[in-house]
């Protein structure tokens, strides 16, 4: 297994060159990287190319150059494709539920896609994913009647069949309360034991919190790979706090304490504090901007 925090020798997922425009637009450009097992954040604002990555990389749409391996399948050929999506399990970022399927009924269907023939069989590992997202006391309960949250818990079960070994999760908390966000964390970080995840969010919390590597994307690019605290290490003598915000800052706020907390290019003799992985993420996008 590969340890936690260092870039992996052998990759679970590896990926060069990987391009794909619609239109004019250029969704990836070049992309690259390589994943072990463990939670990689990816991060990046709106536009960035996060969602095409993932369906890329879920063999939902072709790259138009370019190549990458999931657990030593290649999608390049119907075999491989075939191999990768065996080993997949993908939460898209808006899972497409029949209103009047129980929670059961849906991941039983999931199951069925994936070509688990034995009933039997299927059946118990329907109960067993449900089982391990807490939702064994609803399955039998309409997904239109369930809350937020236990519809995600719905689509991650889903995404759990058949136990992959490369789990993708689109914005897997997106609209969730602080109380279902938590519940999902724990739900996410026991799913990368022994596996390799790959979580999409705007929130820098579930990426501090969650991923042992974090890979930041913007403008179809990736600007960043490598660990949570070499990302905040970015920002490492680039935050203050003073008594207003300072007008060379790139961001700046005024904290619960009063005092505003300032990011970018110091004054001399500022008060340097701690930086965190949303200031070094804020600077890396900065920094992006200006290569662009």
């Amino acid at each position: 297994m590969t340890s936690l925090g260092t870039t992996p020798s052998v990759p679970s997922v590896s990926a060069a060159g990987l391009c794909l425009s619609y239109g004019s637009t250029r969704a990836l450009d070049d992309v690259s990287l390589r994943l072990g097992h463990g939670v990689t954040g990816l991060l990046g604002p709106n536009g960035a190319g996060k969602t095409t990555l993932l369906r890329v990389l879920a063999t939902a749409v072709p790259a138009d150059r370019g190549a990458f391996t999931v657990l030593g399948h290649d999608p390049g050929t119907a075999r491989g494709r075939h191999d990768v999506r065996r080993a997949l399990g993908y939460l898209p970022q808006t899972p497409g539920f029949h209103p009047d399927f129980t929670a059961f009924a849906f991941v039983d269907y999931v199951a069925i896609l994936k070509e688990m023939t034995d009933r039997s069989a299927r059946h118990r590992e329907v109960r067993r994913v449900l089982d391990a997202v807490g939702l064994s006391d609803v399955r039998g309960k309409r997904i239109k009647r369930l809350s937020g949250g236990m519809r995600q818990r719905v689509a991650l079960a889903a995404a759990l069949v058949g136990d992959p070994g490369f789990l993708v999760l689109d914005e897997p908390t997106v609209g969730l309360d602080p109380e279902q966000r938590m519940r999902f964390r724990e739900l996410i970080a026991t799913a990368g034991e022994g596996r390799t995840v790959l979580l999409s969010t705007h929130q820098t919390e579930d990426v501090a919190m969650l991923c042992n590597r974090v890979i930041v994307m913007a403008g179809g690019r990736v600007r960043f790979e490598g660990t949570p605290a070499e990302l905040s290490a970015r920002a490492a003598g680039r935050v203050w706090s003073s008594t207003q915000r300072h007008p060379g800052a790139k961001a700046g706020w005024r904290t619960g304490t009063g005092a505003f907390r300032n990011v970018g290019d110091p004054p001399d003799g500022a008060s340097l504090v701690e930086p965190t992985l949303e200031d070094g993420y804020l600077l890396t996008l900065d920094a992006s901007e200006v290569a662009a």
